[in-house]
């Protein structure tokens, strides 16, 4: 990754534009205050997650996207991205450190991005994206629901285990108890995301994102509580995709 990120500067040191990957669909992650986007494809837009099922939850440390309520930047490389705007203004107990330490490499303090990721495949909720395939469903529609909090040491605060997999299934699917992202969403079409991924290396999963573009606070204490026995084997974030910017990669926001 540090390789393609000192490439990349030294062509435009010496006036060279890198070369984009071409072919490709729309890509994510994105700033989502601009709708600029001049991508050719187009795809349908996934049908509301009530409708899909829930197949996996995960999520990054610091977000991925670029938003009203979290636009400061937090640099390059795997944990690079941006940080909810209100991070220097936290209290000493809100970063007091947390008796539990089942999530690694995240602490009071820090920006996550939490993605629930729903698939129109007949498939049961489980670890990577793989969960949303089957052999049966190799190209299914794909939904992600987005928030990115801010994790204070405050019990009061989002409680993750409200946001976890219902026992039961909903309406023949399953579903998360509670899905965060509110009326105000911005919803558009791209890929799936991650540090294996950059400008000039795209995905080729296509992907309906509904990303809210606020900043919550989350108790870090019900995060590790989560990490500690999810359905889903994580317990760690996951690294962050950089921003797409060039306009060739991007959809437009309507």
């Amino acid at each position: 990754m540090k390789k393609t990120f000192l490439l990349s500067a030294l062509l435009l040191t010496f006036g060279v534009q890198a070369k984009i990957c071409e072919g490709f669909g729309p890509q994510t992650s994105r700033d989502i205050t601009s709708k600029k986007g001049t991508n050719p494809v187009v795809f349908s837009f996934a049908p509301s997650y009530e409708q899909m099922n829930l197949c996996n939850i995960h999520f990054h440390k610091n977000a991925e996207h670029k938003g009203p309520g979290f636009s400061v930047y937090a640099g390059k490389g795997e944990f690079g991205g941006y940080q909810c705007n209100d991070t220097s203004k936290l209290s000493q107990a809100e970063l007091k450190a947390p008796k539990a330490m089942d999530c690694k490499n995240v602490k009071p303090g820090d920006t996550i991005e939490i993605h629930w990721v729903h698939t129109t495949c007949t498939t049961k909720p489980g670890p990577t994206l793989g969960a949303c395939l089957t052999d049966a469903c190799a190209n299914p529609q794909l939904r992600v629901e987005t928030q990115v909090y801010l994790l204070v040491n405050d019990r009061s605060a989002t409680d993750m285990m409200d946001m976890d997999l219902h026992k039961r299934q909903r309406g023949g699917y399953y579903q998360a108890k509670t899905i965060p992202t509110k009326g105000d969403a911005v919803q558009f079409l791209g890929s799936t995301t991650g540090p294996s991924y950059s400008e000039q290396k795209c995905s080729p999963l296509q992907v309906t994102w509904n990303v809210s573009p606020s900043c919550q606070k989350m108790d870090i204490n019900s995060l590790h509580k989560w990490c500690k026995r999810n359905k889903f084997n994580e317990n760690k974030a996951h690294g962050v995709r950089p921003i797409v910017k060039d306009p060739r990669l991007l959809s437009e926001i309507k």
